[in-house]
């Protein structure tokens, strides 16, 4: 039992996650039957406990009983028989532990694991469990269990916050705000809190100039004196230094100078790591949840690396300003300043390491909010500074009382505010109610708008009513109704044609 267990930790821990298409649809988190029988075959064959002689098909096997087993399932959510095969099915791993029960014996350490697991160091531990231990439930503390083995003389060592303790406790703040925003699930999915580094979060609020953007202490991270010279004269043109030149096509050469600069990046201003986290942002973007993505991304941007940040903030306020200036002139012959903008900087500001998998719609999608709400999303949120400070005048209270506020190497944290800890159900009836509700503002909207067309706005109609079934019902109760909608277009009463008519027939024969 235990070498299951074993095995089914280092397949579920190691197993690489991408991003599948397949038949028109992305799935996330995902991996095929292949890639599986690949990564666990050498697995096994470099297990102390199974050995080379393990076969390809042996390992298939294997994965057929992590499937009957609930290990894994497919992605869409079945599992139960043995029916894996060797291709390009995608499957994912459920949220529920796997594990089976050891019986209750006295505790050991097994040296073989231990050493195959300082062998086996390309396996990454990145789990659910990591995720709740940095990230506490909105719980009130006087509710909380106080942790086993803790007895009344340790509360009453307590010790002085710490620069680490406070770094920690930016970091559980911003992930507790960002978690309600997108949903524990969601973002459990998409970043690996190993990944966010404090210190980043904390320079990014506090060493910022009277603008807002973040000023740097090492200036070799910054960006050179020749771009941003040319960023300043583009943003501000025509104002521009007059000790530069000027001449026909000037200020395309200005452009080109900007835009191969930020195409020679290593790797683009939302980094790498944080695609999958931004890519999900994107799914917020509609009018209805306007504000839920601005602080979605307000707080995502802060857990960039303060130089990526500096040139997120000087890009976005230099395009905004071209995009709005009328005396800019024109930087392609047939393109328009703003879209040349977005198509040129998109990928240089989200992209992933895979191009192949890389979705341009997504990207220019992206940059294009960016463009128009870049002043909110990079603004210093005031409310999480707050909610740090009070935060921390909390647990420096608690030394005071009998509580424990800090013992041995770590934090223990209640959370800035409390609120009343909701069931699983209730969570998914919630976010339920707030997906149907932001449809049918969606609908609403549709409906009033007076910008389109009868013949497209009957297109889109049908295609919500489609996919929504539901939803549409509800506003369209009944034929009738729906064709009341379309009831009020003007017509020209017949009489009035049969008089014209006759009047052009009686002139002709005069």
């Amino acid at each position: 039992m235990s070498d299951w267990n074993e095995v089914t930790k280092l397949f579920r821990a190691g197993m690489p996650l991408k991003k599948h298409r397949q038949h028109f649809r992305v799935y996330m988190n995902c991996f095929t039957a292949s890639a599986a029988v690949d990564w666990l075959h050498e697995l096994l064959n470099n297990n102390s406990n199974f050995g080379p002689k393990v076969t390809r098909h042996q390992t298939i096997q294997l994965l057929k009983k992590f499937l009957k087993n609930h290990v894994i399932e497919d992605v869409k959510g079945r599992w139960g028989m043995e029916d894996l095969e060797d291709n390009s099915t995608l499957y994912r791993f459920p949220s529920t532990s796997p594990l089976k029960p050891i019986p209750n014996r006295a505790p050991f350490l097994r040296k073989k694991s231990m050493s195959m697991m300082d062998r086996e160091s390309f396996f990454k531990f990145r789990s659910s469990k990591i995720f709740d231990k940095e990230i506490l439930e909105n719980v009130d503390p006087k509710t909380q269990e106080s942790p086993m083995g803790s007895s009344s003389e340790e509360t009453e060592h307590c010790r002085e916050l710490t620069e680490d303790d406070i770094q920690v406790i930016w970091k559980n703040v911003t992930l507790t705000h960002l978690q309600k925003l997108v949903g524990s699930g969601a973002l459990e999915d998409v970043l690996d809190p190993a990944q966010v580094n404090p210190q980043f979060i904390v320079y990014n609020m506090t060493q910022v100039n009277k603008h807002g953007v973040v000023s740097l202490e090492d200036k070799t991270d910054d960006l050179p004196h020749w771009v941003l010279s040319a960023m300043k004269c583009l943003a501000n043109w025509p104002k521009y230094d007059s000790n530069q030149p000027s001449y026909p096509g000037f200020e395309r050469d200005v452009f080109k100078t900007v835009s191969e600069y930020f195409y020679g990046l290593s790797q683009p201003l939302l980094t790498y790591q944080f695609y999958e986290l931004f890519v999900n942002i994107l799914g917020l973007l509609q009018p209805s949840l306007e504000r839920v993505a601005i602080e979605a991304l307000q707080l995502c941007t802060l857990l960039l690396p303060p130089a990526s940040r500096r040139k997120l903030q000087l890009l976005l306020r230099m395009i905004s300003r071209m995009s709005q200036n009328v005396d800019m002139p024109r930087l392609h012959d047939v393109i328009g300043t703003r879209t040349l903008l977005v198509q040129t900087f998109s990928r240089c500001v989200l992209r992933c390491e895979e191009v192949d998998d890389l979705d341009e719609l997504l990207a220019t999608r992206l940059l294009s909010f960016l463009m128009d709400h870049h002043q909110e999303v990079l603004e210093v949120p005031v409310y999480l500074r707050n909610a740090v400070e009070d935060h921390i005048s909390y647990l420096k209270s608690l030394r005071s009382g009998s509580q424990t506020t800090f013992r041995g190497s770590g934090v223990a944290m209640p959370t800035y505010s409390f609120c009343r800890q909701i069931s699983t159900q209730e969570f998914d009836e919630q976010k339920l109610s707030v997906s149907q509700t932001a449809l049918a503002d969606l609908l609403e909207s549709l409906i009033k708008d007076k910008a389109m067309s009868v013949k497209e706005k009957k297109k889109k109609l049908k295609l919500f009513q489609k996919e929504y079934p539901d939803i549409y019902l509800r506003r369209f109760p009944t034929t009738e109704s729906e064709a009341q909608l379309f009831a009020d277009k003007p017509k020209i009463k017949p009489p009035m044609l049969l008089s014209i008519k006759k009047a052009k027939t009686f002139s002709i024969r005069n």
